[in-house]
């Protein structure tokens, strides 16, 4: 076992060397400037999944009476406009000192998102909540107080007419959980994005190498479980090293435009450890991806091999993203749990509860699970691999297959 390792860290660093220092990969690391594109078309395609919780909710503090002329405005209001002209308004019965209630609504949303919270009746209405969650429902809550006071006014009841006053904090949690929301869903979109081009990249490679006889000459020299791992160490160094890069424009890029850019509500667990948990997952799933892909590029014998046979493991990822993102804000749905067990789903919905929640066990026992599974797959991938490249030039099994499919009837 020592003198396999020993054996793939030396193929690790000479396929790292001669990958990282070519032009070819130079023109590589520029290649992420197409994703932002493709980055708009990903966020259009979610926002009808992100509509209901990205819905404000307003909630109003009022007896029954004045609740039930507020609700009765607002459904009329609807009924008018449509059913998302006007925030959710979820009216809370007085329970105990009023200042102490909204705190306790703003800083939970009740579990639905609350991002502001009306007090005061038709009379001395208060609208309290975060600047931009004001800003964003103080306008249609003064049009639904305005017409409960005209609705008043027909029965023969008519108060003053006031203003809404708008009593700012620093954060609600509604505003928090749209931006999180948010946060989760590029974070999935960045990872399958990273993990695809990159594994892609680790698949041409491997093709090429076993084209030119390269393959076969390693493995005369050193054992074939060795050149499986060298190959996936040094994918895996790349990869770091392209994270690297694309990080640092980053970084450096919202340093320059910082005081431009409107305030971003951190992850739940913070975003130092959120960026850990990104590159842990990362790594998980690069591996259990680049096994795969290495198996499949052993089978196979020409490139047009290679792209059919990985075309259902591309499209099952983009599957599994899709599987993750539907359990989106509910992580204790059987669905949710579901897609944390799935190997090749647990990356995408841990990080996103990651954005979402602040418990820091559930990510320990999926990073441990996960790892489990990369031992697995590798291990299956690396017998497929060896019998592969050890048969040198039958193709593997698919490439008998398609010879077999393509003898001519007699």
């Amino acid at each position: 076992m020592r003198e396999i390792i020993r054996a793939a860290l030396v193929i690790a660093r000479r396929d790292y060397a001669a990958t990282v220092f070519s032009k070819a990969f130079v023109l590589f690391l520029l290649f992420p400037l197409l994703p932002v594109i493709a980055g708009v078309g990903f966020g259009a395609m979610g926002a009808s999944q992100d509509r209901e919780a990205l819905h404000p909710t307003v909630a109003v503090i009022a007896a029954p009476e004045t609740a039930a002329a507020i609700g009765h405005a607002g459904a009329r209001l609807i009924e008018r406009l449509g059913p998302r002209a006007l925030p959710r308004l979820r009216m809370v019965m007085p329970d105990g000192a009023e200042a102490v209630q909204v705190k306790r609504l703003l800083a939970d949303g009740g579990g639905r998102g609350v991002v502001a919270v009306l007090t005061g009746g038709l009379d001395r209405p208060t609208l309290t909540g975060s600047r931009g969650g004001i800003g964003s429902v103080g306008g249609d809550i003064g049009l639904v107080l305005d017409s409960a006071r005209q609705m008043r006014a027909l029965d023969g009841r008519v108060p003053p007419v006031v203003d809404v006053v708008e009593r700012p904090v620093d954060r609600a949690a509604g505003t928090d959980r749209s931006g999180r929301t948010l946060i989760a869903r590029a974070g999935q979109f960045l990872l399958m994005f990273l993990t695809m081009i990159l594994a892609g990249m680790l698949l041409s490679n491997m093709i090429e190498e076993k084209s030119s006889k390269v393959i076969e000459v390693l493995a005369a020299a050193v054992p074939v479980d060795a050149i499986f791992l060298g190959k996936l160490f040094a994918m895996l160094a790349m990869s770091f090293t392209g994270i690297a890069v694309w990080g640092g424009t980053v970084l450096t890029g919202l340093a320059l435009v910082a005081g431009q850019l409107p305030a971003v509500p951190a992850p739940a667990v913070g975003w130092p450890l959120f960026l850990v948990l990104g590159l842990a997952y990362f790594t998980t799933l690069f591996l259990l991806l680049g096994a795969l892909f290495i198996g499949i590029g052993g089978q196979a014998a020409s490139p047009r091999e290679v792209q059919m046979m990985s075309l259902p493991v591309t499209m099952g990822q983009m599957g599994v993203l899709a599987f993750a993102s539907s359990s989106l804000g509910a992580p204790q749905s059987a669905m949710g749990i579901a897609a944390a067990l799935f190997p090749w789903s647990s990356p995408f919905a841990m990080l996103a509860r990651a954005a979402q929640g602040p418990a820091l066990w559930p990510h320990l026992l999926a990073i441990g699970w996960q790892l489990i599974w990369v031992a697995v797959i590798v291990r299956i991938a690396a017998g497929l691999f060896r019998r592969s490249v050890l048969k040198s030039g039958g193709g593997g099994w698919f490439g008998r297959f398609r010879r077999r499919g393509m003898k001519p009837a007699v």
